[in-house]
């Protein structure tokens, strides 16, 4: 099935972002669509991927990265049907969509808790080098399991740093320290922030008692390689599970 086809019986279509959204998202290289997932199902992943990591244990995230002071896990397409919507929801694969141009394959579906007192990050691209405004490669999707707020360590961006052509290493003294210019992602559970991935971001530092969890469902060009090679991956079970327009997005 071709791409095209797949997006389209996903219902995926040109009217599902408004224009200010379309032109936000170019501007900014990051949009917040708020209220994608329902009180009921993002419990409902709290309590699976609580369970992942404790069945896991230090074995978590090896599949992709393992990163000190967080949680993390990989490979959720094989873990859970209840993460499908990740990379199926028609509106945040509109986004992915306008951002590489209908031209998009799934690339990893991880899930990050940064830990109390945990979780900075340098701010970064996830490309090697500066692109052409325009000629992006990577674009990821933050699925909100936990608020984001100014404390818990919410995900910081430079708005417009998509269009600067370069990387936060090559112009910057310091990626860790605050930029003037950055936002915090700050908003309520159960939101998904679209962000260009050669936006500038990076997590910050978690100073509550309590985790900050959130999924990432992460896309690139179909011509790239993925950071999880999905058809190596993939159990037969849950490709029997999924339709041929998810196995589509999968590039399996």
């Amino acid at each position: 099935m071709e791409i095209q086809q797949a997006l389209m019986e996903l219902g995926v279509s040109e009217g599902l972002l408004s224009s200010d959204e379309k032109a936000f998202l170019d501007e900014k290289g990051y949009l917040p669509l708020p209220g994608i997932l329902s009180d009921d199902v993002r419990a409902a992943m709290v309590r699976r991927v609580d369970e992942l990591a404790a069945l896991e244990g230090d074995k978590a995230g090896t599949e992709v990265h393992q990163e000190v002071g967080t949680t993390r896990l990989s490979d959720l397409i094989n873990k859970d049907p209840i993460f499908e919507v990740c990379f199926t929801h028609p509106k945040v694969l509109a986004a992915i969509s306008h951002v590489l141009k209908g031209n998009l394959k799934l690339s990893s579906l991880n899930f990050r808790a940064a830990l109390p007192g945990h979780g900075l990050q340098a701010l970064h691209c996830d490309w090697g080098k500066g692109v052409e405004p325009g000629d992006y490669y990577v674009c990821n999707s933050i699925w909100l399991l936990d608020e984001f707020t100014a404390q818990n360590g919410a995900t910081r961006v430079v708005p417009g740093s998509n269009r600067s052509g370069k990387r936060p290493q090559d112009v910057l003294a310091d990626p860790s320290a605050h930029h003037p210019e950055q936002v915090l992602l700050t908003a309520p559970a159960g939101t998904v922030v679209i962000f260009n991935s050669h936006t500038w971001h990076g997590g910050t530092l978690n100073r509550t008692e309590q985790p900050r969890r959130a999924l990432h469902s992460y896309f690139c060009r179909r011509d790239q390689k993925q950071q999880l090679d999905q058809a190596a991956y993939l159990r037969p079970e849950t490709r029997q599970r999924l339709s041929q327009a998810a196995q589509t997005i999968l590039d399996v």
